[in-house]
């Protein structure tokens, strides 16, 4: 199924077809496969490389906060199982805000991860994370801590933790996505 790029933030909307349109032009097909997500698909996805120690400790962690939507959200998906996707929990991924988008490179009509194969010289993930620098977008290839090739997102700040509080998180949440 096709991303909805309409479900983004027009400010970011618009810098993503720019930046599709400009590794185009560099013979780099990227292809959007997540823009907007749910708290409960961002909660599946933290969970899956977590123990339920840590789970358990989290949702607790949340509902502390004064975060029980976004406790619930963890409870709710039940146990998950696969690598390790992401350090955040729903609410605190820019994807919650349409604000964040994940694309995949596209080589002979199949999607491509590596970061060190080349076509004519270029690697598509380096093209786009470069091009994202270019229009102003934060390219998670350049994070230090966990790199994330496909991922460009609106905001320089890492994730909403670091301009909102966890109370304002959780409530913009249940508000943007009462019926998940």
């Amino acid at each position: 199924m096709p991303v909805d790029l309409n479900l983004l933030v027009p400010d970011f909307r618009a810098k993503v077809q720019l930046l599709l349109t400009k590794c185009q032009q560099r013979g780099i097909e990227m292809r959007p496969n997540e823009g907007l997500r749910d708290p409960l698909k961002q909660a599946k996805y933290w969970r899956q490389s977590r123990t339920k120690q840590q789970i358990d400790a989290r949702i607790a962690q949340l509902q502390a906060a004064g975060a029980p939507f976004l406790a619930d959200c963890l409870s709710r998906v039940g146990p998950q199982n696969g690598a390790h996707v992401t350090n955040s929990v729903p609410g605190f991924s820019w994807h919650q805000w349409g604000e964040a988008l994940d694309c995949y490179w596209v080589v002979n009509g199949e999607a491509e991860w590596s970061l060190k194969r080349t076509v004519n010289g270029l690697n598509g993930y380096m093209v786009y994370a470069a091009e994202a620098h270019k229009l102003g977008l934060e390219a998670g290839l350049y994070w230090q801590s966990f790199v994330d090739a496909p991922h460009v997102q609106l905001r320089a700040s890492g994730n909403p933790g670091y301009e909102y509080s966890v109370a304002q998180i959780n409530s913009e949440m249940a508000q943007r996505f009462a019926s998940v």
